[in-house]
């Protein structure tokens, strides 16, 4: 049996393992060939199951704590002004390209989340990825691939512009133009540049599923029957098959191990909970100025002499205590954390949805989730109702359940589990289950490279 000298990871970020291992198997002729060939089932995400940390937690086998990023805005201190969007600024734990290079090999990396901005270039080359401002930031190691990007595939797209747009057909276009470039990328820089691992990512299903879900989905309140894009995510799966398959045409799959893999999956989204405006009606928030209409939450709108605790929105929620000897104002003694916490956290799971179902809301505390608490992480994570709803943080809505969001309708949330493949002709097949930070040091195995200490994952092969 030939060994194994490249590993090529492709990332489909919110593949649903779901929709394609039970649902479309069959209309996915590569993807069902990859899992004929070796292991295959879904992939445990971190919590929470976010596309920002989780590739990051997935390339460097480490948790969100380990990591200090625990959602897609984080606070940069324990003040009330600094919360921004994680990027690659806040990686400083490294990530399976470092351990490749370090042994010698060069990578190509493509739109792998949270590689923007470039802090330390990889033995290798790099485009960066959807948190990349545009075309004129330094998107690009060396920065001369810039020019070999434009000659090979025109114009290089990063991510599509707002999925909440009316002109559909045309998202749906935008979003197909941006896989297919990427693919055709990726196609070109394996054979143009000295590589041992490929890893790309491409976010078309993402934005597919928070766009299209309702068409497709009879359980979806937006759901009408006979829409003209019943079969977009379908077809969408089907299209990215085909692109698969023409990457695989360019490797020697003999010598080379191929990963598909997802951040985490997808489901239907209900609606909306706004968690800031409960904790106000709790009694635990309180504004500096009444509240007429909805607006952004905004910190420094906070009456910080008389708040406990306040929440930032999102796919899931976070909820930071307002505390003695942290935070400037702090009103929660450190031996009354605890309660508070547990006080939150009961209410929050008690929680009935509109039509009085009990939802099925699971709320974590950091401390007891992760291994280890770097940066400035919350008190509380919040996942509402098995993630069908998410955590609204902007203020002044009269009901506290809401259909859509800030920036307007989106059709989807996050599962806590996404899929993942790897084939090879030398590997066991039959589907297994993993987690995220398995990815790290499977790889290094399959490469011959040794495990760095205090990976959190296992390697799935002996």
């Amino acid at each position: 049996m030939p060994e194994i000298e490249k590993v090529v990871i492709v990332g489909l970020d919110s593949a649903d393992p779901t929709l394609a291992f039970e649902r479309w198997l069959d209309d996915l002729p590569t993807l069902r060939r990859l899992t004929q060939h070796g292991l295959w089932g879904r992939l445990e995400s971190c919590i929470p199951p976010l596309t920002v940390p989780a590739w990051s937690c997935m390339a460097s086998g480490k948790d969100p704590g380990e990591l200090g990023v625990y959602a897609f805005r984080n606070r940069r201190d324990w003040s009330y002004e600094n919360l921004a969007i994680a990027t690659n600024i806040d990686i400083r734990q490294p990530r399976l390209w470092d351990h490749v290079g370090r042994a010698g090999h060069p990578s190509i990396l493509l739109g792998v989340p949270q590689t923007f901005p470039i802090v330390r270039p990889p033995r290798g080359c790099q485009v960066t990825c959807f948190l990349t401002p545009g075309r004129n930031s330094p998107y690009t190691h060396p920065p001369e691939l810039k020019d070999e990007i434009a000659e090979s595939v025109g114009e290089y797209v990063f991510d599509v512009s707002d999925i909440r747009r009316d002109d559909r057909a045309g998202l749906l276009e935008d979003i197909r133009r941006m896989a297919a470039q990427r693919f055709a990328l990726a196609r070109h820089l394996l054979s143009k540049h000295p590589w041992t691992l490929l890893w790309m990512v491409e976010m078309g299903l993402d934005r597919l599923h928070h766009g299209f879900w309702h068409d497709m989905d009879p359980r979806h309140r937006r759901y009408t029957p006979g829409s003209p894009f019943e079969h977009a995510i379908r077809d969408y799966y089907r299209f990215l098959d085909g692109h698969l398959a023409q990457l695989l045409e360019a490797l020697d799959l003999d010598r080379t191990a191929v990963w598909v893999v997802s951040d985490h999956g997808a489901q239907r989204m209900d609606g909306g909970f706004c968690l800031n405006d409960w904790l106000i009606r709790e009694g635990l928030l309180t504004l500096k100025s009444p509240l007429s209409g909805v607006r952004r939450f905004e910190l420094a709108d906070v009456d910080w002499s008389r708040t406990t605790a306040w929440a930032d929105g999102g796919y899931t929620g976070q909820v930071f205590l307002n505390c003695v000897g942290r935070e400037p104002q702090g009103l929660v003694e450190p031996d009354d954390v605890d309660v508070v916490c547990a006080a939150l956290r009961a209410k929050l799971q008690a929680l009935h949805d509109p039509s009085g179902r009990p939802m099925t809301t699971r709320v974590f505390r950091p401390e007891d989730t992760y291994d280890e608490l770097l940066g400035f992480p919350p008190d509380l994570i919040v996942h509402l109702d098995d993630l069908h709803w998410r955590c609204v943080g902007s203020v002044g809505h009269s009901d506290l359940f809401v259909y859509d969001d800030e920036a307007g309708p989106d059709d989807a949330n996050h599962t806590q589990a996404g899929l993942y493949v790897l084939s090879h002709p030398s590997l066991t097949t039959g589907r297994h289950d993993a987690t995220l930070y398995d990815v790290v040091p499977t790889t290094l195995k399959l490469l011959g490279l040794p495990r760095p200490p205090r990976l959190s994952g296992r390697s799935l092969v002996e």
